[in-house]
């Protein structure tokens, strides 16, 4: 009689997801950092054939380590900035995770966030809910900037930014890009300065890979080269920006505005940022929708259900 595979669920994921590897496999939590988990990893890290863990929650190499038995990883998001994907391959583990499925739900935000900043529809809904459009004299709500025709610049032209870029199509905006890199075969402009990307930019939307190469890559600099007419949309990881140059760009108005999905301590905001209008704050929901979430679990259990068939993954972490 075959006996399942057995995996460690590193983190809580999505509700269906549980279900069908709990239906699939013989499934064990990771009990929370701390005495517990080291407990239970010296006492069963042995007994695990595979590892389900997301972006966010990412898996280090003492865990990689600690895990003797350890043939997959499949990881639920995009993002491998929290997983060290070094240390599986060095044991020669894959790893698996989920991109293309969420490119257009991410796209789909970043105009979101371009609309909203740039048209100030947050500030137009405080202003219209506290009363103001109906005072007597009516109180003056500022002009916004206007979306269709403006310059997009992007930083990074992966998968998700190059989605971003057909979608300026539809608003009629002039694109280029900044990344390592120009990229082959596409029809906007490559800028190889970020700088001057963001001087000519209105719109710069940020869609580049964590991780401790692209580390504060928009600082104090970037930020200024924006200007007080630009505006910053974040999609990425919020590690990307310098934000403490952020929050000071915005208080002193050295930029036009800003649209974050993500922050660097997530879920810790600076609270300085709660007393601003010039900035449009979602709690990192760019994937957040029911159609794509369930697309990223069935990627998260594709990945598996290929390795234990002794199939290549079909989206696998180089």
């Amino acid at each position: 009689m075959s006996t399942r595979p057995v995996v460690l669920q590193a983190l809580s994921l999505l509700p269906s997801l549980e279900r069908q590897l709990n239906e699939t496999y013989t499934v064990h939590r990771l009990p929370p950092a701390g005495a517990e988990r080291d407990a239970f990893l010296v006492a069963r890290g042995g007994e695990f054939d595979a590892l389900v863990t997301s972006a966010a929650g990412g898996a280090d190499a003492k865990l990689i380590n600690a895990l003797p038995k350890l043939r997959v990883i499949s990881s639920f998001g995009v993002g491998l900035d929290q997983l060290d994907v070094a240390a599986a391959t060095r044991r020669g583990i894959p790893v698996g995770y989920t991109p293309d499925v969420l490119n257009d739900c991410v796209a789909d935000l970043a105009f979101g966030l371009v609309l909203a900043t740039g048209r100030r529809i947050p500030e137009g809904d405080r202003f219209v809910r506290a009363g103001r459009w109906e005072q007597k004299p009516a109180a003056p709500f500022p002009l916004g900037c206007q979306v269709s025709g403006a310059n997009l610049g992007i930083v990074g032209l992966g998968r998700i930014g190059r989605t971003i870029a057909r979608r300026a199509s539809g608003f009629e905006m002039d694109v280029r890009y900044h990344s390592r890199r120009a990229v082959e075969g596409v029809a906007w402009t490559y800028e190889p300065s970020l700088l001057e990307l963001a001087k000519w930019a209105d719109f710069l939307v940020v869609i580049t890979a964590g991780g401790a190469e692209t580390r504060h890559l928009i600082d104090a600099k970037v930020l200024d080269a924006l200007g007080p007419q630009g505006f910053l949309v974040n999609v990425s990881r919020g590690t990307v920006i310098d934000e403490a140059a952020l929050v000071k760009a915005l208080q002193d108005k050295r930029i036009g505005g800003a649209g974050l999905d993500v922050f660097e301590r997530e879920p810790q905001v600076p609270r300085e940022l709660f007393a601003l209008d010039n900035v449009v704050m979602v709690p990192h929901i760019a994937s957040a929708t029911v159609q794509t979430r369930e697309a990223m679990a069935k990627r998260v259990m594709d990945n598996l259900a290929a390795f234990f068939a002794g199939q290549p993954l079909p989206s696998a972490a180089a």
